[in-house]
This record gives structure tokens, sequence and C-alpha cells, in this order.
């Protein structure tokens, strides 16, 4: 009788312990969610003065965004990702795109010339994927102008550093199998692996989905998978042969009619008042970008 009563109570330790971690996880997404920007410390980062473009860089939530400008990110996405998303299973939906860059929780780097035209932009937000706090990169996208001159490079480092900054775990994105420009470039040039919720590494829908679950390491995640050993890595140098490189680069993430990954591998917590559809499986997204 002892012996079971010292194992219910172990169970109930470890419960409590879970429970404790997971709520300091929501809490360091919902205090990085409180930022007024979480590009201030950094005034370095706001401007981008090389390869010929003289820009300006801010970041803001999706309601402190200036009129137009949603509209104007809406347009550029849909010129850039529509194809592709016809080409995936998914198919391209007006509606859905729309409500999901226009969501609360949506934050936005938004670059902008010397007449305040806006050229590119990256929609971001902090969430909890798999019970570890997360930078999620839903979009970057660039008017073809802007291309191959290492600002989409300089945008993801810019969320590398907000992540790093704000104490999440990772920087995550998904990419569609398709789109061979953007997987080469996030994979070589700026070292993110295949996440272990992809479904290539789950077992969800291995081969039969058309795209790859990609993230990079903080050095929070770093430390806390080596605990505390190895060294760690820092924002990437931007190198010019990797600049040419730069093309349209695509991202995407599952959309309704995706399967629903295994419950091994959920990937949102409660934290965020979610509902219960949104909880069950994949959030109603089409996380998308183009660089």
């Amino acid at each position: 009788m002892g012996r079971k009563s010292n194992k219910a109570k172990g169970k109930k330790q470890k419960r409590l312990e879970e429970r404790a971690a997971m709520d300091a996880v929501c809490a360091r997404v919902e205090s990085a969610n409180k930022l007024d920007d979480p590009l201030a410390a950094f005034p370095v980062f706001k401007k981008y003065d090389r390869n010929g473009l003289n820009l300006a860089i801010e970041c803001q939530r999706v309601s402190m965004l200036k009129p137009g400008t949603v509209d104007w990110a809406y347009e550029l996405t849909r010129a850039n990702m529509q194809t592709l998303y016809e080409q995936s299973e998914w198919g391209w939906k007006d509606r859905e795109k729309r409500d999901e860059m226009t969501d609360e929780r949506a934050w936005y780097l938004t670059v902008r010339d010397a007449d305040s035209s806006p050229l590119a932009f990256s929609h971001f937000r902090f969430d909890v994927e798999c019970g570890e706090e997360v930078l999620y990169c839903y979009e970057v996208q660039l008017e073809s102008r802007v291309r191959r001159k290492g600002l989409g490079k300089f945008l993801i480092q810019i969320l590398q550093l907000i992540a790093n900054s704000t104490q999440m775990k990772k920087v995550m994105l998904t990419v569609f199998k398709h789109n061979h420009g953007a997987y080469q470039f996030f994979r070589e040039a700026l070292q993110f692996e295949i996440d272990e919720m992809s479904p290539s590494m789950s077992g969800c829908c291995g081969d039969d989905c058309s795209y790859e679950i990609l993230s990079r390491k903080t050095k929070h995640g770093e430390a806390q998978h080596s605990h505390g050993g190895g060294a760690l890595r820092g924002l990437l140098p931007l190198r010019e042969e990797e600049e040419e490189g730069e093309g349209a680069i695509h991202l995407s993430q599952p959309s309704p009619s995706s399967p629903p990954p295994p419950p091994s591998i959920q990937p949102h917590c409660l934290c965020q008042n979610r509902n219960s559809e949104e909880i069950q499986g994949w959030e109603r997204d089409s996380r998308c970008t183009a660089v």
C-alpha cells in the first residue's frame, strides 16, 4: 500500500512539474506579446542601407499598421504565393489568408523606402509549438525590385534576434517542397534544420505532404538541448555570394484540408485562449513566405 501511495505521489509531482514548466513557457510568450516594439532595443537593425538600398524597418502589431498596409501586404502575398498554393493540395483561399494576416496575434516587420512606401514585410507570431516557446515566421514577402539584395536574409536575421531577446527556443517556418529555391536558401544559407514536428520526421503524412517544417534554435533552445554545453551559433553574417542566390522564396503552413498531426505532436497549447478546434489539430492558417 505504501509503495502504491508513493507511486501516485510521484505521478502527481511530475504532473505539477510539467504544468509549472508549461506555465513558464506560456508566460514567456505572453511577455513577448506585451512588448510595444520587440525591435526597440536594436536600433541598428531598423535600417537597411546596403546593395544600393536605403530602407527603414519597423516592428508593429497588426493593429498599429498604417492604413492600407495590410491590403498591400495581402496583395503582395497573393501575387507571390497563389500559384504555389494552387500547386499544393491546399489551394488558395482568399478569406482564410486575409483572416490569418489580420489576426490580433500577428506582428509585422515592415520595410519602407524614403517616401514611406512599403517594399517588403514579415508576418510573425510568438507562439507555443510542442510545448516550446517559438517565434513562428508566417510570411516574408518582397517586392520584385528589392529581391536579390540581401534584404530577405536580413529580415530573417532580425527574427532570429527578436527570438533570442524574448527567450524563444527557436524560429520556425514552413516551406513548400516544390519551392526548391526556398528550401535551399533556408537549409544552406541560413542553416535551418528539418524540425522534429515536420511530416517527414513525425510520420504524420510523409511524402504525401507538400511541405516541410524548418527551424533554427536560438541560444536558449541550444542551451536547453545541450544542458548548457556546446558552442552557440550567433546571427549569420551576410555574404555576397549568399545574397546573390536569394530570389523569390516561399514558405507555407498546413491548411484546414491538410491531415492533422498525431496527438504526440500537437503544435499549439492552451495559453492563448485557442478554441477547441484549433487545439485538436492544426490551427487554421497557411503560413507562407517569399524572400
